[in-house]
């Protein structure tokens, strides 16, 4: 982390896994986030999903300081839990592992998950090991141009397990959508979760088994 330090206020270049990568300034960090700012926007990034940092050689796109806060200030010492939690209500647009992009608020941190919800997708359940970004848009966006009455941020009061696993248990017996429902094989009924493993039965008959620590999210529709 000695390192990290000598790299605050400074532009720096951010690669992430799936050749993704970030310039901006490196505003804080703690021990398992960044926080970035693009000139635009802060981005809060896992370093699970951080290859490499290193100063910025692009001298032509000058990035100003932020004027405004970054939600991971005055929280003590930085962490990604912490920042999520001050998410909590704030529209924002989070990136997943294979090219998923969901926008919406978060409204509960569980252990290894969060529950976000989308006017689009409705209730998500979103796994923090895939959660490669977040990002909140500034406080004065109006999601979508929608009457509020639309976008109901206020946290669940329903009961959620601690794990994800324990949580898609409750959903056996119901339709759902994996990973956004990009893949065909992803929807479907489900039948039974056990010791990491997926049972579902997509709109064809057929069974497939997934493998629970390769899912990004899931909704019931």
């Amino acid at each position: 982390m000695s390192d990290v330090k000598s790299l605050l206020g400074e532009k720096v270049y951010v690669q992430l896994s799936g050749e993704n990568y970030f310039e901006g300034i490196l505003t804080d960090y703690g021990k398992d986030v960044l926080v970035l700012y693009n000139g635009e926007k802060y981005y809060y990034i896992p370093w699970f999903h951080v290859h490499r940092v290193n100063l910025s050689n692009n001298f032509k796109d000058k990035i100003d300081h932020p004027i405004t806060p970054s939600i991971a200030e005055d929280i003590g010492t930085v962490s990604y839990r912490k920042i999520l939690m001050n998410a909590k209500g704030i529209f924002a647009e989070i990136y997943v592992t294979g090219n998923i992009t969901f926008h919406g608020y978060i409204t509960n941190v569980l252990s290894d998950y969060i529950v976000f919800y989308s006017p689009v997708f409705k209730m998500l359940y979103i796994s923090l090991s895939h959660l490669k970004w977040l990002t909140p848009y500034n406080h004065n966006t109006n999601p979508y141009n929608a009457e509020i009455e639309l976008l109901p941020v206020n946290p669940s009061n329903m009961p959620f397990s601690r794990l994800i696993e324990s949580q898609l248990k409750k959903e056996q017996g119901k339709f759902v959508v994996f990973d956004g429902g990009h893949d065909p094989m992803k929807i479907g009924l489900l039948k039974r979760v056990e010791e990491g493993v997926i049972e579902l039965v997509a709109a064809s008959g057929e069974v497939t088994l997934l493998r629970l620590n390769h899912i990004k999210s899931y909704h019931i529709p």
